[in-house]
């Protein structure tokens, strides 16, 4: 799992580590069951406190992205596929609605925005 931390985001340390393994599990990129880093390890990769690690991953758990047991580690929840497939479109929807926000200002009219997404999405299938 490759983490990376903006110095320049707004967003809090611990923020960034909790949206990056989460989009990481909504894409699949790690399984139901694989187990995470522990805390502390994260913590030394990632040069950072093992409370920051802490805060993300209990985030994480609340929202039952991942589990985790006393002795053991935290790993990848099992998923309800419709709610993954939920929490998917969500994530994608959240992007497009700052997306329509910026066309907005930019005088872009939804026309064009439609036929620049129906471009974009067409050409990765090329």
């Amino acid at each position: 799992m490759n983490i990376i931390i903006s110095n320049s985001s707004t967003d809090p340390i611990y923020q960034q580590i909790k949206d990056q393994i989460k989009q990481s599990i909504l894409r699949d990129e790690i399984k139901e069951g694989e187990p995470l880093p522990s805390m502390r390890r994260l913590a030394q990769d990632l040069r950072i406190s093992v409370i920051t690690t802490k805060r993300a991953y209990e985030e994480l758990e609340k929202e039952g992205f991942i589990t985790s047991f006393v002795g053991k580690g935290s790993f990848v929840a099992g998923q309800n596929s419709d709610l993954i497939q939920e929490k998917r479109l969500r994530m994608i929807e959240d992007r497009l609605s700052d997306l329509v926000m910026e066309s907005r200002k930019l005088d872009i009219t939804l026309e064009q925005l439609k036929e620049m997404l129906e471009m974009l999405y067409e050409g990765d299938e090329e």
